[in-house]
């Protein structure tokens, strides 16, 4: 039984050199994208570090939305933008592997991206 102590040892503490502001833009279909904006510990912008942006997604699956998120290497939105489609496809191609892997170590045999079935994993994407 838990005796409270597993979280007395996480450092909570702000990095005030590490802020930023998120601003977040989507289509309401299937994009999501999320622009962070580096700031100071006063709230100003810190014109010093550049802004980061992250593309996000939800797909359906029979065992319920699976979150499929990555970084992207734009430095504008409209950068983002023609970014969002590729990057979330190599993500979740990447998702599929380590899901795939998660399933051989456990022993499963389902069919996750596959064609579905009796017993199996299916991902439905906008993609298809």
């Amino acid at each position: 039984m838990p005796d409270g102590t597993e979280g007395q040892n996480i450092d909570f503490t702000v990095n005030r050199d590490d802020l930023y502001r998120e601003e977040s833009v989507t289509d309401l279909k299937v994009a999501s994208i999320r622009r962070m904006v580096p700031i100071k510990s006063d709230g100003s912008e810190d014109p010093s570090r550049s802004q980061v942006f992250f593309g996000s997604t939800q797909l359906m699956t029979p065992e319920g939305p699976l979150p499929i998120q990555s970084q992207l290497s734009a430095t504008t939105l409209e950068e983002a933008m023609d970014e969002f489609p590729s990057a979330m496809r190599k993500a979740l191609d990447q998702t599929i592997d380590r899901l795939k892997k998660m399933q051989q170590q456990q022993g499963g045999g389902g069919d996750v991206g596959g064609s579905g079935g009796a017993g199996q994993s299916r991902i439905y994407t906008p993609y298809e």
